[in-house]
């Protein structure tokens, strides 16, 4: 648990983890599911860091600060980029520009995630670092031998991820940067059984595909409009994984309702901004 708390850049290094009867209790900066509020010690004072998103070697902050990003630089050795966002998430690619505060003037690193490897380039294709934990939970959570659709698969971290007990993934996304990272990193990965495709969540369903036992729809931004499409590819009694932004809870329930009346759960992954959060709905479909 401590090293995926790493691997999401939410462990927090200011205090000191405490023994609670037969468990441990973990610090984290940010509200997670399951997380309790509690005092606990606090470790001796080190250089304050700005705050930031890991992502393999780069490091990426909110403040335009090229002092604070060369301290942030020289206090991790595997750092080898800090990057300050130039643009929100934009364009029919969802992707975003970056300038480089300091270390090597490059958009592309590597991740380590479960023993797993992908490279991504964040100016080019989505990615999210902070799923790994999720990525895991949908993976824990399949039978062997499932046929799986990631109707928005960016580098592949999903898709590569549930290849280990899928039958098939088919990796679908609108991006030919992403795509061709998505093939890297299947041949990098050793996946035989992902099968990637460049084209539109929208127009999957003519494309006359056996029905799926899950599906992955992780576009925040955009996978909502895409459910009745997901719907239809996934078979009765299968699994839809949604991830969405939204500012109220069950946000999306009216729209899950008018395609399937089967169970739905709703979770909140993380916080994404002030009265925003970043949720899923895993959902049954019948129809």
């Amino acid at each position: 648990m401590r090293r995926r708390l790493l691997e999401e850049g939410i462990l927090d290094r200011r205090h000191r983890p405490r023994p609670e009867g037969e468990s441990i209790l973990l610090p984290v900066t940010d509200e997670i599911p399951g997380a309790v509020r509690c005092r606990l010690e606090a470790l001796p004072e080190r250089a304050e860091l700005p705050r930031h998103e890991l992502v393999g070697g780069i490091a990426i902050m909110q403040d335009d600060d090229p002092e604070a990003a060369r301290v942030l630089l020289s206090s991790r050795p595997s750092l080898h980029t800090v990057l300050l966002p130039a643009s929100p998430v934009e364009g029919e690619y969802r992707t975003r520009r970056f300038d480089v505060l300091a270390g090597t003037p490059t958009t592309r690193t590597r991740v380590i995630e479960y023993g797993l490897r992908f490279d991504v380039d964040l100016a080019h294709a989505y990615f999210s670092a902070r799923l790994a934990t999720e990525r895991q939970r949908v993976l824990e959570g399949m039978s062997d031998g499932e046929r799986v659709l990631d109707m928005f698969t960016g580098v592949g971290a999903f898709a590569i991820t549930l290849a280990e007990r899928a039958g098939i993934v088919f990796a679908a996304d609108l991006n030919p940067a992403a795509v061709h990272l998505l093939i890297h990193n299947i041949t990098l990965n050793r996946r035989e059984n992902v099968v990637p495709m460049l084209a539109d969540a929208a127009h999957l369903a003519r494309l006359g595909f056996a029905p799926f036992d899950r599906v992955i729809m992780n576009l925040p931004m955009a996978a909502p409009q895409f459910l009745a499409a997901a719907a239809g590819l996934c078979r009765e009694g299968g699994m839809i994984h949604l991830y969405a932004l939204q500012g109220g809870e069950g946000e999306y329930f009216p729209l899950i309702r008018a395609v399937t009346s089967g169970e739905v759960a709703e979770r909140m992954v993380r916080t994404y901004s002030p009265g925003k959060w970043h949720a899923v709905y895993d959902i049954i479909v019948e129809r």
